[in-house]
């Protein structure tokens, strides 16, 4: 399934902006979900759950998924996700858990994200990123197994010791 929107479109009916009551949740984890990750799905503005894990999912994370305003969840582990992890997603202050592990992104970890104070778990282990871990907001506790495995991340930033730039270009 190459579209996934258009599966989501079976999932919520057209007046889901009309009924708040609904609390909407995409789980295909595990689903054996082809294609790419569609900007359209950023538009589902009551969306609070998208487990989209284990599949072989492969492209970018649409910008657009920093408009997903009430999103609490985010699990795109273990796919083929490519690409940076879009700095839009530091708009997303409802989320809890962002796990991007085990996939191929590339680039720096943005600090845009350092602003999400309801972020507990975050996971972009086993990817190739870049440069240095951030250090404040979230991740004072986020444990730092879960950076590993991503040879051109340098470790913990020295606020003001190391350039946030190192190892990106």
């Amino acid at each position: 399934m190459s579209n996934l929107f258009c599966f989501s479109r079976v999932i919520y009916p057209q007046n889901l902006k009309s009924n708040p009551c609904i609390t909407p949740s995409v789980d295909l984890g595990n689903s054996k979900l082809s294609g790419h990750l569609v900007p359209e799905l950023g538009k589902l503005e009551y969306l609070q759950y998208l487990e989209l894990y284990k599949n072989t999912i492969h492209g970018p994370i649409p910008t657009e998924f920093g408009h997903l305003k009430n999103l609490i969840s985010l699990d795109l582990y273990n796919n083929n996700i490519t690409g940076n992890i879009p700095p839009t997603l530091g708009k997303l202050k409802s989320l809890v858990f962002l796990r991007l592990n085990d996939n191929r992104l590339t680039g720096r970890i943005p600090r845009e994200l350092t602003g999400i104070s309801s972020l507990k778990v975050m996971d972009v282990s086993n990817n190739d990123l870049c440069g240095t871990i951030p250090t404040t907001g979230p991740f004072e506790h986020i444990p730092l197994n879960n950076f590993e495995n991503n040879p051109r991340l340098e470790g913990p930033e020295l606020l003001g010791l190391a350039s946030y730039d190192t190892n990106c270009s």
